[in-house]
């Protein structure tokens, strides 16, 4: 292990440095700083998030900047404001010494006037979000033609949040001799194609496993039912009463419900999302990192590029769609050589997405049993003696009342006013916890293997009976039915179909009916009374995948075993099969399939059938195994395997 000392360092980023404690480098920082000085080869570094990544390039490239030249030398794109802010910082504290050094930030959500001033003004690096930079070189403001250097960090969580069009039009317009270092936490596809398009012959170094998990960050999954999910988020936060967490949710609504339930239950928490203005986010931001705030309940794109020490948890209360999705908020605790949590609350259908994360980080995942009552009570009753032996007190302010308290206590004995002490604060959990119900349940996978648990010949018929009770008072409902431009080519399937729905008309208590996936576009059925809606919901300007979409009401009637919209189907190709959200799981024994046909009179007995229960807690990009066929793949009438009566189909 090299020291800071002993790496080249001109004397004033040294003495910067020095003044900031850094005395030995983290591992990327010790490959990459050497590497940067000493040559100026393209660069692919691969580290976690909170390795120190923006000294391993700012050190060395303001070493090399020219302090003489006021024009821009090196441009750093980053995925989020805050990241931006952050890199800013830290360079200027690097550079403190230098005279006539400038970093200029530029970013979105901000005034881009004070921004334009500033670039007019000059600076050697220009720090920015892709949206921000593309705006300010399309206005010829931010002039990119003749930098030296040009640094991505977190291209992987770039183009997850759509920046590809905004990083090629800003790529192809800096010069090609420029050295480029390129910096992630996990190389997908597209980070493989900026490379491949933008990069010569990059050298690589990976600090840990290509997309693996950070080391000293331990991870827990808890298991139980989907509708258990906000209790069993209670119970991580009393079990670990001084927890300092983020709690990653899938949608903005699911973040509000969080973390207004967290408030109203007494909790230190808040939300961050979307529909925050930025003013109140950074408010939100501020009262986190001053520890004004326990917990932090987020959703991905709001949590992007946020840069906080010392975090003990994070909390995954939805698995994220996008499984190497894991890693980014894994990798939010466990910095800087510390050890931190990360905790996923799974219901009963995902044990499969804990084994491929596994595969993903190459860590073991520890199933931990959802805490009783009794243990969480004798936790927080050992925390509030830990908290009251610990205390500081006021001698100089309470010495004048303790005569007055004496007096009133004299009556009790000492361990009567122990006793009585502690429970002002215990008695909350003792009665909120009085007789709680044991929450954890078994897999209805085996761990490891991809063959169902045998579910008990009564608990079978008690979900059919159930189901069919169901279909009666749901058969009555009248529905609408939509064409959407969207199909089995553009990756839909009926849960993601469901999942886009969900989160385009912000109800995720939606009634939704039949649905028919074709290749090139789909139909769906929702409650007539919320066909407008879906309407209106669907006027603005969504886009899957790249693709803007459309909704159309399919007015025309059904007519024999033609589905609605048929005649569209028939101009375009042959549909799917059809999946009716509505039908029990039991009704799928028969191993029948419609082959698209949409007649409600068949509808209970001879539709292939989406199971409602797949769609719980896990609705967005879920896809069980053998589930549907779609487009020229489907066969009409046809099923794909037969069970013997009573068994339970595999997923």
């Amino acid at each position: 292990m090299i020291l800071f000392n002993e790496m080249g360092l001109d004397d004033p980023i040294q003495r910067a440095v020095n003044e900031l404690g850094f005395i030995e480098p983290t591992p990327i920082q010790e490959e990459v700083i050497p590497k940067i000085l000493a040559d100026s080869q393209d660069l692919i570094a691969l580290a976690q998030t909170g390795t120190g990544k923006t000294a391993a390039f700012g050190l060395p490239l303001i070493q090399k900047a020219d302090t003489e030249d006021k024009s821009v030398q090196s441009l750093v794109l980053c995925p989020t404001r805050e990241l931006c802010m952050q890199i800013t910082s830290d360079l200027q504290d690097f550079s403190k010494y230098i005279n006539g050094f400038n970093v200029i930030p530029v970013y979105g959500g901000a005034p881009a006037e004070k921004q334009i001033r500033q670039l007019r003004s000059g600076g050697q690096f220009v720090v920015g979000t892709p949206g921000r930079v593309r705006d300010l070189i399309d206005r010829k403001v931010l002039k990119v033609q003749k930098i030296r250097f040009l640094v991505l960090d977190e291209a992987d969580e770039m183009l997850q949040m759509g920046f590809k069009e905004e990083l090629d039009a800003i790529l192809s317009g800096t010069p090609s001799e420029k050295q480029t270092l390129l910096f992630s936490a996990t190389m997908p596809k597209g980070v493989y194609q900026i490379a491949n398009n933008y990069m010569h012959e990059p050298a690589e170094i990976s600090v840990g496993k290509k997309n693996a998990g950070a080391d000293n960050v331990e991870h827990e999954y808890y298991m139980s039912h989907a509708k258990y999910r906000y209790e069993v988020l209670k119970r991580i936060a009393d079990m670990n009463p001084d927890i300092y967490g983020i709690v990653f949710c899938r949608t903005r609504r699911e973040t509000k419900e969080v973390a207004d339930k967290f408030m109203t239950d007494g909790y230190n928490a808040d939300a961050l999302h979307g529909d925050l203005s930025q003013a109140q986010r950074d408010h939100v931001m501020n009262r986190f990192r001053k520890r004004q705030l326990q917990m932090l309940v987020a959703t991905d794109v709001a949590a992007r590029g946020l840069d906080v020490d010392d975090l003990t948890h994070v909390i995954n209360y939805n698995m994220p769609d996008d499984l190497d999705a894991y890693i980014h908020r894994s990798g939010r605790t466990g910095r800087a050589g510390k050890s931190g949590i990360s905790i996923s609350i799974i219901h009963t259908r995902e044990t499969g997405k804990i084994r491929e994360l596994e595969k993903i980080t190459k860590k073991k995942f520890s199933r931990v049993m959802i805490p009783g009552g009794k243990e969480i009570c004798e936790k927080q009753l050992f925390n509030l003696v830990n908290t009251m032996e610990q205390v500081e007190t006021a001698d100089n302010q309470i010495d004048e009342f303790l005569p007055e308290i004496y007096k009133k206590l004299d009556w009790l004995s000492k361990e009567e006013l122990i006793k009585k002490f502690v429970s002002v604060e215990f008695n909350r959990f003792l009665k909120y916890y009085k007789n709680a119900p044991d929450l954890n349940v078994q897999a209805d996978r085996q761990e490891g293997s991809g063959r169902n648990r045998e579910v008990s010949r009564d608990r079978r018929s008690s979900n059919r009976n159930d189901a069919r009770e169901d279909r009666r008072s749901r058969g009555k409902k009248d529905y609408s039915r939509f064409y959407i431009n969207i199909g089995s080519k553009n990756d839909i399937n009926p849960t993601r179909l469901i999942g886009l729905l969900m989160d385009t008309t912000s109800d995720r208590q939606i009634d939704i009916g039949k649905i028919d996936i074709m290749k090139g576009f789909s139909f769906f059925e929702v409650d007539r009374k919320q066909e407008q809606l879906v309407m209106q919901s669907f006027s603005r300007n969504i886009r899957h995948d790249g693709t803007k979409v459309k909704v159309e009401l399919s007015n025309e009637k059904p007519a024999g075993n033609k589905p609605q919209g048929a005649g569209i189907a028939e101009r375009k190709g042959k549909a799917g099969p059809s999946y009716d959200r509505n039908i029990s799981y039991g009704d799928q024994r028969s191993g029948k399939s419609t082959g698209g046909r949409t007649d409600r009179r068949s509808t209970v007995k001879k539709e292939n059938t989406w199971d409602d229960t797949l769609t719980q807690g896990s609705y967005s990009g879920y896809k069980p195994k053998g589930t549907y066929n779609s487009g020229k793949n489907s066969k009409a009438g046809t099923a794909k395997k037969r069970h013997r009566k009573g068994s339970r189909p595999q997923y």
